[in-house]
Formats: structure tokens, C-alpha cells, sequence
């Protein structure tokens, strides 16, 4: 039997109980290593952003660095409260389609994808230069400051990712997903560099982190497109796009509920920024922007994990071998609770030091921010695979319910405690958010397998 038939009989059940385990193991040890390469691929982006961002809050200083972090966090909440993710319906949809070889139906499914992915990231723009204009002032932005927010959405509008992301997850290009994202961050550290020995102001800097992410988004989409030729998928810019939504019928309710799911999570994981420069002023709001970015290097292994396992998910759960779904969940909760423990212990250990050489005294008060944001982080990561579960168990109306009460808690906590506390009341707000995410889902997760098992049940 060859490996790639192993992995397989792991989705569709084996050919008995030992093929099945050995398998199973196959098909877990896989994905353990493909997690190891988007870890090492983002470790290797996140050292390049945080090189970046240290030398960037080196010559803008704490204030017009805090600016910067205000500019980006407007155009991320507008981008990610109209975004679709569109690649979990895709995966969910093409996972079921994929077994009738139809190359014409599985490129129409890749049009819808896209065509939600353009229109969203248009509107992303829109929003973000009416934000800009209206609301950046109340965020801690100057007047002279906000035409940069119109500037940072050129990027915004060419963001589209949904559908190459699914093309490229659905191809098992792992090794792709972990290291493109490398080519902008070294763009942007030589830019940095440049801009640094220049002595350039605010300006330079959006327009320098504006061309990188356009740069990153065109490397993006053209391995999304290589991966579905050579899947064999006709291009989906020449697929017809009548009838999209009576040919797959339930996708747009799945995408828009995915959205709202992406927009509560936006409101905790960006708007937090807007409201600690609000509440705190764009010094404080710099602090606790370069803490979640910090963290966001832990953060981001939850996505990734995602990237590799709901694939896999989304099959296993509609075959014979369901049952398997639960080994799997606990086995990446395992690694991702000792990746979290790390992180920590480290920071712990050698954050003061390292964060003082690379930012500068006017620096020193983010360790606090930092572990405690770890915290969260190891929380939230916990949280990841149940969540995808649940996704692949068709439940995504469950996930938005948890999203929704997490969020409502997260920002009873930050109203409270940033006033009294400062950044690192948002910090503690979001402990609150992930501990509450990472019960219920897990409780979802299991009675859901619970329930499955006594429905099958002679």
C-alpha cells in the first residue's frame, strides 16, 4: 500500500483495525510534520515582521509608532469584518464534491470563492478609508495623519486569499503556506533598513507596509492558481458564475456564518488596538500593538494548525472512520499545549533583556503585556482544533453562538479593566475571551462525537 493510499484508508475507514491504526498514525504523523514546516515557515516570518517592527519603532518613536499601529489596525477591522473566509466552506464543499471527479464543477466552486473574495475585499477598502476619515480621530490618529488610512487600503482591496488558500490547503501544499508569506517580510525589513538609514517619517513607512502586502497577496494568488492546475481544476476565471448559488446550495449560509464568526474575532483580535488608543492614547496603544503582534507569533501556529487539519477533518467526519476525528483533536491539543508552555518559559526567562535591546527604553513596561498576551494565546491555540471540528461537523451556527457570547464577555472585561490598568487590561481581556472559547467548544466538540456514536449505535 503506498503512503498516500495509508492516509487515505485513515479517512475512509482502512481495511481493518490494525490497517486502520497503523494508518491513523500515518496520517497524524503527517500532519504533525506539515505543522512543523508552517511553524517553522511563520517562525521565520515572524523573526523577519518583528526585525521590521523593532527598527520601524526605533526611528518613528513611541508616538508616531503608535500612529502606525492605529493605521494598519483601521484597515484590519475593516478588512476582516466583511471578509469571508472562504476557504472553510471551499474545503467543506470540495471535500464532497471531489469524489465525483468533476474537474468543471469543482472550478465553478472555486469561482464562488473567489467572486465573495473580490467583492469583500473591495468593500474592506471602502470601509477602511470612511473609517479613517470619520472615526480616526476618536482612535488617537492626527489630522494630518489620516489620508495614510486611504493609502494602507490600496492593500486592502487587493487582498483576495479565501480561494487560493483553499486551493492550496486542498493540495497539501503546506511547505508553500509556510514560507511564501518570507518573500514580503524580508521586502519589508529591506525597506525598513532603507527608510531607518534615511531617517523617513510616518508616511514612508504605510506606503512601505502598503507595497509589502500587495507584493505577498500577488505571490499568493499565483501558487493558489499553479496548485489547482496541477490538481487538474480548470481556471476559475473562466468558470461560469451563473447560477453559483443554486448549484451549491447552503454555501453562502455557511460563508456568511464564518463571516460573522471572523467578524467577533475581529473585534477582539484589532478593534482592541482602536480601543486602547481611544481609552489610553497611540503611546499605549503602540505598547499593547507590539504585545499581540509579539504573540502573534503563538498565536498564528492555531491558524496553521487549522491550515493542516481541517482538510482532514472535513473528510474524516464525512467517512466511515469519524470515530478517528477525536485522536486527532487531542493529539494537535498535545502540541500546541507544549508549543504555548514554551513560548512562555522563554519570554519569562529572557523577554526583558532582548525587548529592551531590540526597541529601546522607551520600550521596557511590554514584558507584562507580553506574558500575560502568551497566556491568552495558549488559551485560544487550545481552542483551535475543537473549533475546526466543529466546522468540519457542519456546525459552524455553534461556533458563531461561542464567538459571540466570548466576544461580549471580552469587551465587559476590557470597558473595566483598560481604565484602571491601561494596555494591560486588554491583555486580561482577552485571557477571558480564550478561556471561555476553549471550554465550550471543547464541550461542543465532544458531545458532538457523543452523540454520533449513540446515534450508530446497533
Amino acid at each position: 500500500m503506498s503512503r498516500t493510499q495509508d492516509l487515505r484508508g485513515a479517512v475512509d475507514g482502512g481495511s481493518g483495525t490494525n490497517a486502520s491504526a497503523h494508518s491513523l498514525g500515518e496520517l497524524v504523523r503527517s500532519r504533525i510534520a506539515s505543522i512543523a514546516h508552517l511553524l517553522t515557515g511563520n517562525f521565520g516570518v515572524a523573526i523577519l515582521m518583528f526585525a521590521s517592527i523593532s527598527l520601524a519603532a526605533r526611528a518613528l518613536g513611541a508616538a508616531e509608532f503608535g500612529a502606525l499601529a492605529l493605521i494598519l489596525a483601521v484597515g484590519r477591522v475593516s478588512e476582516r469584518l466583511v471578509r469571508f473566509e472562504s476557504w472553510q466552506p471551499l474545503i467543506r464543499y470540495v471535500a464532497q464534491e471531489e469524489n465525483s471527479g468533476d474537474a468543471q464543477s469543482l472550478s465553478r466552486l472555486y469561482a464562488f470563492g473567489l467572486l465573495l473574495d473580490i467583492c469583500s475585499a473591495l468593500l474592506a477598502a471602502v470601509l477602511a478609508i470612511s473609517a479613517g476619515l470619520f472615526l480616526g480621530q476618536f482612535f488617537g490618529l492626527e489630522a494630518d495623519q489620516l489620508h495614510l488610512v486611504a493609502i494602507y487600503a490600496c492593500a486592502i482591496a487587493l487582498n483576495i486569499r479565501g480561494m487560493p488558500s483553499a486551493a492550496l490547503r486542498m493540495a497539501g501544499r503546506f511547505r508553500t503556506l509556510a514560507y511564501i508569506q518570507g518573500f514580503s517580510g524580508l521586502l519589508r525589513l529591506l525597506g525598513t533598513l532603507v527608510l531607518l538609514a534615511r531617517g523617513d517619517g510616518l508616511a514612508s513607512f504605510v506606503l512601505l507596509w502598503t507595497a509589502a502586502q500587495i507584493f505577498d497577496a500577488m505571490l499568493f494568488n499565483l501558487a493558489g492558481f499553479r496548485a489547482l492546475r496541477d490538481q487538474g481544476v480548470p481556471n476559475p476565471l473562466r468558470a461560469s458564475w451563473r447560477g453559483l448559488r443554486q448549484r451549491y446550495p447552503g454555501f453562502l449560509k455557511f460563508a456568511f456564518s464564518t463571516n460573522l464568526s471572523s467578524m467577533l474575532r475581529t473585534l477582539t483580535h484589532e478593534v482592541d488596538t482602536l480601543l486602547v488608543g481611544a481609552l489610553v492614547g497611540p503611546t499605549g496603544a503602540g505598547l499593547y500593538y507590539l504585545a499581540r503582534r509579539i504573540a502573534k507569533v503563538a498565536q498564528q501556529a492555531g491558524d496553521l494548525v487549522q491550515t493542516v487539519v481541517y482538510p482532514d477533518m472535513a473528510r474524516v467526519w464525512t467517512g466511515v472512520a469519524w470515530r478517528n476525528m477525536s485522536k486527532i483533536v487531542t493529539s494537535v491539543q498535545l502540541v500546541l499545549a507544549a508549543l504555548a508552555l514554551a513560548a512562555i518559559f522563554i519570554i519569562f526567562l529572557t523577554g526583558e533583556p532582548l525587548l529592551v535591546f531590540a526597541l529601546g527604553n522607551d520600550f521596557a513596561d511590554l514584558l507584562p503585556l507580553l506574558l500575560a498576551q502568551l497566556v491568552a494565546v495558549g488559551l485560544i491555540l487550545h481552542a483551535a482544533p475543537s473549533r475546526s471540528a466543529l466546522l468540519a461537523m457542519n456546525r459552524p451556527g455553534l461556533v458563531l453562538v461561542v464567538a459571540a457570547a466570548a466576544t461580549a464577555l471580552f469587551f465587559a472585561v476590557a470597558l473595566l479593566a483598560i481604565p484602571q490598568l491601561g494596555p494591560l487590561g486588554g491583555n486580561f481581556a482577552h485571557i477571558a475571551f480564550g478561556l471561555f472559547t476553549a471550554v465550550c467548544l471543547d464541550i461542543a466538540m465532544w458531545r458532538g462525537i457523543g452523540a454520533r456514536g449513540a446515534s450508530e449505535k446497533p
